[in-house]
């Protein structure tokens, strides 16, 4: 079961009170054999896969490294490339090196966070989010989660909204 955290501080943490923020910080035990750190999230959090959002990050041109953007897609969903391309103006989008995504972002696989990235860059939001009044979001590692309302996730990441995500 997740436990609230208060004295939690991440990058991410730390942009969201810069900000002035509302959220609740949630931990749960990580296990390492976790098939999928999202569907593992939504497990520990007691909540729907819908509403807990993975981030990814996705290179727009040709030079990988330099024009990446960030995608925040439900973890039971998958990221439409295309989609995400279109959102924002470029014919296409592939997912960004492993290696790449940390290092742009300064957090480790499985506990990106969009908020407090080493490196800021366009973000998407699949539109799917606002459906919910809260949604949860890596506050930066793994086994720790963010929740907030959507519209101060977008309102934080100047996030631009768009139906970006597949169903599985």
């Amino acid at each position: 079961m997740a436990k609230k955290m208060k004295a939690a501080s991440t990058p991410a943490t730390l942009a969201l009170d810069t900000a002035g923020i509302k959220y609740v910080a949630h931990s749960y035990s990580h296990s390492d054999s976790a098939e999928s750190y999202g569907a593992e999230a939504a497990e520990q959090l007691g909540v729907s896969g819908d509403r807990v959002y993975k981030t990814l990050m996705v290179s727009t041109g040709a030079n990988s490294s330099q024009e990446l953007a960030v995608a925040i897609v439900p973890v039971d969903a998958t990221l439409d490339l295309k989609s995400v391309g279109a959102a924002l103006g470029r014919k296409k989008a592939q997912m960004a090196d492993k290696a790449t995504a940390q290092r742009r972002s300064g957090y480790v696989l499985g506990g990106i966070s969009p908020f407090g990235q080493r490196q800021s860059s366009p973000t998407v939001l699949d539109a799917g989010a606002l459906n919910f009044e809260t949604i949860f979001i890596s506050g930066g590692r793994r086994g720790f989660s963010l929740q907030l309302r959507p519209q101060d996730a977008v309102k934080t990441l100047d996030a631009l909204v768009a139906a970006i995500a597949a169903q599985r």
